[in-house]
């Protein structure tokens, strides 16, 4: 792979060139290279390795944004005129981004494991060829399975007229793997997703997971359905992350609320949302997660910022423009998917902070409740939002009695924080998460939290 820190000078040079043109110029040099493999049935659907090259530049000029994007560097002149003109077209008011120091630096998020560059592709392909024979040979009801498996490495170079000169680097690790069982008119699916930042091992080793995962679609054929209502449900903290990831996540970034003033006005800053004891947050300077990194694709610095603190809204996400508007600091959380797209407010690693309830009491005094835990999809619509558990019981007098199928979990997300009853003293980081955000879909993300008791949930079941 052509190594981009050869090219700085010519970034800095361009950027010479043609700031004074523009109140804002940024241009991002991106080399990536990745693996991708995925297997349905007994086929093989995808098998490659891929390498690119290409990049972006944003201009701004009296609020008008123009990008262009490339793959060719000899034409990279071109396409910062390009960004300029479109800037100058479009600007007509002020240019107002929060205030960066600006910084040169090298960085690199560190591998503990091994590279993924470094395994062959087909060591790789054997360890999806193994988890898909466990998925297929686990019963004669499995119909389908799918697995895949993907790694990539990014070396980013950020430019700025400001002065900040970023290079960074990191890899990315993902594996899914499903089933779907069948009997007579009955299908189950069973699905998991291990992802990482750490290195190839990660990856390795994860027969019982693959098994679970066609366990639970088996055993789904033959339990009943759950009657739909009302109930008070306990979700693990797998579920706690997707749902304080895609709906309460998702209203926090700060592009959807100074666009959409009515939902500025709910998401005001300090009104309560829920109980004293709930502490969310987002950043992605906690190292380690599928969200982490040093410095976001606009070069603002990774941070850690508290959303809700004692149950009252305290923060929201932003890039520099959305913090500049709304007279709030940057949070560095600018992100694209790649240089195809220009970068937006992007989750990074979110998460609800522990509690002090011991899991077991979560169940105390509930007369008839559900448990739900892990998750099979799930879909938002600004404040609603509908999940769909991975797998569930009924909580019968303070105890866990007997499986169900079918949960599904519904309801607004201002009314389901409100009713958080407990939270639990457990924590657990899932590390599965592809966000979509405006076409940008399969963007790394963390999610975590502890498990929760909450009053009042919509269930899906058998009935409404």
């Amino acid at each position: 792979m052509t190594l981009i820190s050869d090219h700085k000078n010519i970034l800095v040079d361009l950027i010479n060139r043609y700031q004074n043109r523009v109140d804002f110029l940024i241009i991002r040099l991106e080399a990536s290279e990745g693996t991708d493999i995925s297997l349905r049935k007994e086929r093989v659907e995808t098998l490659s390795e891929s390498v690119s090259l290409g990049g972006q530049v944003r201009a701004c000029y009296k609020g008008g944004w123009g990008f262009a994007a490339f793959n060719d560097l000899s034409t990279l002149a071109e396409r910062i005129e390009e960004a300029i003109t479109a800037a100058r077209i479009i600007g007509d008011e002020e240019t107002i981004l929060a205030e960066v120091t600006p910084i040169q630096t090298v960085c690199a998020l560190p591998l503990t494991g091994s590279d993924p560059r470094q395994i062959s592709l087909g060591q790789k392909k054997t360890l999806c060829d193994r988890y898909n024979e466990i998925l297929r040979s686990y019963s004669d009801r499995i119909i389908a399975t799918a697995v895949s498996y993907s790694d990539s490495y990014h070396n980013i170079i950020l430019a700025t007229s400001e002065g900040s000169l970023i290079e960074q680097s990191w890899s990315d690790l993902e594996m899914r793997y499903s089933a779907i069982a069948r009997q007579g008119e009955i299908i189950q699916t069973g699905r998991e997703t291990t992802g990482s930042r750490r290195g190839y091992e990660d990856l390795l080793d994860l027969d019982q997971q693959v098994i679970g995962a066609a366990q639970r679609a088996i055993d789904a054929l033959s339990l009943p359905s759950i009657k739909g209502g009302t109930y008070p449900v306990v979700i693990d903290p797998i579920l706690t992350g997707l749902f304080v990831h895609e709906a309460f996540g998702h209203l926090s970034e700060a592009d959807m609320a100074y666009e959409n003033p009515e939902l500025l006005e709910v998401m005001s800053m300090g009104k309560r949302f829920g109980p004293d004891s709930l502490q969310i947050y987002d950043g992605a300077a906690p190292e380690g997660h599928r969200g982490s990194y040093y410095y976001d694709d606009e070069g603002t610095p990774a941070a850690t910022t508290q959303l809700i603190k004692d149950g009252v809204l305290a923060g929201r996400l932003h890039s520099r423009e959305t913090a500049g508007i709304l007279g709030e600091p940057a949070t560095g959380n600018a992100r694209c998917l790649n240089y195809h797209y220009p970068p937006l407010v992007r989750m990074t690693n979110t998460w609800i902070e522990r509690g002090d309830t011991p899991v077991a009491d979560l169940f105390q005094n509930i007369h008839e409740g559900v448990y739900a835990r892990n998750w099979l999809g799930g879909m938002t619509n600004g404040e609603m939002f509908t999940f769909s558990a991975g797998e569930a019981w009924m909580v019968r007098n303070g105890k866990i009695a007997e499986p169900v199928r079918d949960v599904t979990l519904s309801g607004n997300v201002f009314k389901t924080l409100a009713n958080i009853e407990a939270i639990g003293n457990d924590f657990y980081w899932d590390e599965s998460g592809g966000c979509g955000k405006a076409g940008q879909n399969g963007l790394p993300v963390g999610c975590g939290g502890p498990s929760l008791r909450i009053k009042d949930v919509v269930v899906g079941g058998e009935s409404l």
